[in-house]
Formats: structure tokens, sequence, C-alpha cells
């Protein structure tokens, strides 16, 4: 009596995880202008109940830092795709361009996902954490810094470029860096941390 099986509901989303989806979800209704989104507003957008964005991420901090660590992984994977330069400057300044370049793919939504970083969720973040593994990806062996100083150069410089390209990207967010300016900006910073260990 097949009839009375209840019959899963056919849909594209099917096995999809559910992060994913309500992060998904999420870029639609920024792509949107709807920056001020409620957690239920995410929760239709993505199908799912009401308590699902809560119970995948915790709160609207926690998904929008989640969507920061999903433009750092493009800039990543962007930046392992291409052939650096084999100096460390080239390679930093290329990643910087490269970050740049997906941060200015779709300003406004970058704009309000950066907006959202200095908002504490429930647990701490990992945005940091994230941002260095893309500057020890860029920094790579420390090939072209000074021998000598090299070791402490590779456990110092990625955390203090996260820290750098972040503080250009928030007077960006803020409206006081044009898009025009921005990799300029980031470009003179990285290369100022760079002086002292560069040969």
């Amino acid at each position: 009596m097949t009839g009375n099986k209840p019959q899963a509901a056919p849909t594209a989303v099917r096995g999809e995880p559910l992060r994913q989806r309500v992060m998904d979800a999420a870029e639609r209704l920024l792509r949107r202008g709807k920056a001020d989104f409620s957690m239920r507003d995410l929760a239709t957008e993505a199908g799912v109940s009401f308590a699902t964005p809560f119970n995948q991420f915790g709160s609207k901090a926690a998904i929008m830092h989640a969507l920061s660590g999903r433009r750092i992984d493009t800039m990543a994977e962007r930046f392992a795709a291409m052939s650096p330069p084999a100096d460390v400057a080239g390679r930093v300044l290329l990643a910087i361009d490269t970050a740049v370049a997906v941060m200015l793919e779709e300003p406004e939504i970058n704009r309000a996902v950066m907006g959202w970083l200095g908002t504490a969720g429930p647990s701490p973040g990992k945005v940091l954490a994230h941002s260095t593994t893309l500057w020890s990806l860029a920094l790579g062996a420390g090939e072209g810094l000074i021998a000598a100083d090299r070791q402490r150069a590779l456990r110092a410089l990625p955390e203090h470029l996260a820290f750098a390209f972040r503080g250009v990207l928030s007077f960006w967010t803020a409206g006081e860096l044009s898009d025009a300016d921005l990799a300029a900006q980031a470009r003179a910073v990285a290369q100022t941390l760079l002086l002292g260990f560069a040969e």
C-alpha cells in the first residue's frame, strides 16, 4: 500500500547542508538591500523553520562572521590558483589585490558583512584565524625575508597582515575610503609591514 506512505517533497536543496542554505539565504537578502533582515526573514528566505538559523549559528552576528569566512575562503582559493611571484613582497601584494577584487565584486554586500564583524556573537568568532591563514599562504616559506628574522616574521606577519587588511576594510566599510582607493591603501599598509623583514 504505497498510497499511505508519506512522500518526500521534491526540492532542489535536498541534502544541502543547512548552514550553507542559511548562508545562501542571508546573501540573497543582502543582495536585495535587506541588511537589517530579521532571523524570521532569514528562515523564510531559506525555507527552514524559525529555529534553524539559531540552531545552526546562534545569532545574526555569527552568520555574518560565517559569511566573512566564505569571502576569505574565496580569496584563498583564487590566490592558490594563481602563479604567484617568487618573492614574498610580490606574493603578499598579489594576495592583497586578490582580496580587494573579491570585496569589490559585491561592495554593498561586503560592506554589510564587514559592518557586523565588530559585533560579538554568542561565542568568539574565527575571522582572525581564518584571515591569518590567507596571509600565511601568501607568505609561503618566506622567500625574500631576511634570513636571520625569517621564522619570527613567519610567526608574526600573518596576524599583523590580517589586522592591517581588516583596518583598511573598516575605513572602506565606513565610507571613508573609496572603492578606487582600497587596493592602494591596503598595498601601502602591507608594504610598510614588510619593510622590517624583507631583504
